[in-house]
């Protein structure tokens, strides 16, 4: 065991001092001349990945989950937070487990990734062959697509109660154009600030809607009869299924850091931060307006109009810029690697070959401007896959061989005590969000989904907006 042991050390040691290497050589220049630029523009600590994290997790979907608590009841929204927080974790600690065992056997091969940003789709390919390549592909590459697309409508959404003298649709023109200069962001090493900027942005909003709820109080007549249908229960519990699977960019975060293998329990850290905003901003919006949410799927919207309000609209605009930017940057290097731009190193050539993936995440938020039902839907048909069943799968496959098992790159974490407890979990984490996430989630998601379709159509040019009370006049009209 000792030989084996000192083996696995001496891996990871050479691994570590390949990526601090590659890692240096890329800075070294840079902080002899601008340290300052640097310090804003350059991150790659573990720090940086847990400020990604957490400012990633939490963008729009704050607002959306006391709607998802009058879905499913104060007890169940508080039940499955917690649950699928933890889920999202492991399968995010999963992911990162994948990464470095698909790097090592590559430093193993002499391959060096200087100028090469590794993603998901690639871990899979590395370790389980050509099909995993293309199913994660598919699947990452839809969710970050409709990801983008969410912001979008967001941002139109948010926007619409500072200033709604144009339509939801106008907005959702301007800030297309507006989030399409995220092309000029070459990595995730480059979000250190907006990270830092983010996160405070989403904890001013989550505790302006706490205390602002509370102040207003209960409304008159208030009630809270959820949970009372299926279908509301189930897109409820998706929602927040999609809530804590924000780890679709998991692998690029990762490739971003100077040492990887500190990413581990970062996810699990920044859940837990952000358990402090989601949990008592939901709890006490929903507690103030009760079933008023299921018709205002935006928390804004019930919350009387104030400066401090505005200012949480304004914040979220900012951050919602920063969030369409994470989603859309693994995108754009997947553009990059199709075209043959991944390498080039001009930011100005690589943000024009990139302007195309923006088109159709443009276009999409248009046709589907369904602020808060649409966040479930991609819950249940994309994020279930995604970043829960096959990160689950493929950890399974990759070490189905007791040679894989004794040759792994990182040992089990401290809670599994045997690689029986980590198939087992394994199972459990398939099994659920197949059955529960996927089955009866995708189910009533998409009804609910049809359902706003035909309320409200496709192209809806201001989807849930209140009627707009026309001036009173003393004029008689004569035909």
């Amino acid at each position: 065991m000792l030989p084996q042991k000192q083996a696995e050390e001496a891996m990871m040691s050479s691994l570590t001092q390949t990526m601090e290497r590659e890692e240096g050589e890329e800075v070294k220049g840079e902080t002899s001349q601008f340290s300052f630029k640097n310090a804003l523009w350059h991150g790659g600590s573990a720090y940086d990945a847990w400020f990604s994290c957490a400012s990633n997790q939490v963008a729009q979907v704050l607002l959306t989950l006391p709607y998802s608590f009058s879905q499913l009841g104060m007890l169940s929204g508080i039940i499955f937070q917690v649950f699928y927080g933890l889920l999202g974790s492991y399968t995010a600690y999963l992911i990162s487990i994948l990464y470095i065992e698909y790097r090592s056997r590559k430093e193993k091969e002499n391959v060096s990734f200087k100028n090469h940003v590794i993603q998901w789709f690639e871990v899979l390919e590395g370790l389980l062959g050509p099909y995993w390549k293309a199913i994660g592909l598919a699947f990452n590459c839809t969710f970050l697509l409709f990801g983008s697309v969410i912001q979008l409508i967001a941002c139109a959404s948010n926007i619409y109660y500072i200033n709604d003298h144009l339509d939801k649709r106008t907005w959702t023109y301007i800030f297309g154009a507006c989030c399409a200069t995220t092309v000029f962001i070459p990595s995730f090493h480059n979000y250190r600030i907006w990270s830092f900027l983010g996160l405070g942005m989403t904890t001013y909003t989550a505790w302006y809607l706490t205390i602002a709820a509370l102040v207003h109080g209960q409304v008159e007549n208030v009630t809270h009869s959820a949970p009372n249908k299926m279908v509301l229960y189930f897109t409820g519990a998706t929602n927040i299924l999609y809530t804590f699977g924000g780890h679709a960019v998991t692998v690029e975060i990762m490739h971003a850091m100077w040492k990887p293998q500190k990413f581990k329990y970062i996810y699990l850290y920044a859940t837990v931060y952000v358990f402090t905003l989601t949990l008592p901003s939901a709890i006490a919006v929903y507690w103030a307006f009760g079933d008023q949410l299921l018709d205002h799927s935006n928390a804004f919207s019930l919350l009387p109009r104030s400066g401090w309000r505005d200012t949480g609209v304004i914040l979220m605009l900012i951050h919602q810029f920063i969030t369409f930017g994470f989603a859309c940057t693994p995108l754009y290097f997947v553009w990059e690697k199709v075209i043959g731009m991944h390498d080039t190193k001009s930011i100005f050539l690589r943000a024009i070959a990139r302007l195309p993936v923006v088109i159709p995440i443009w276009f999409l938020a248009i046709i589907f401007p369904f602020f808060g039902p649409i966040n479930s839907a991609v819950g249940a048909l994309l994020v279930s896959f995604t970043v829960y069943i096959i990160p689950a799968s493929a950890h399974m496959l990759t070490y189905r061989s007791a040679s894989a098992r004794k040759n792994a790159a990182e040992k089990l974490p401290f809670f599994i005590p045997n690689w029986t407890v980590m198939y087992v979990v394994n199972a459990f984490v398939v099994v659920w969000v197949l059955v529960v996430g996927f089955g009866f989630g995708g189910w009533a998601s998409m009804t609910n989904f049809i359902k706003q379709v035909d309320t409200f159509g496709l192209f809806a040019k201001c989807y849930q907006c209140p009627p707009k009370v026309l001036p009173s006049s003393n004029h008689t009209l004569h035909h």
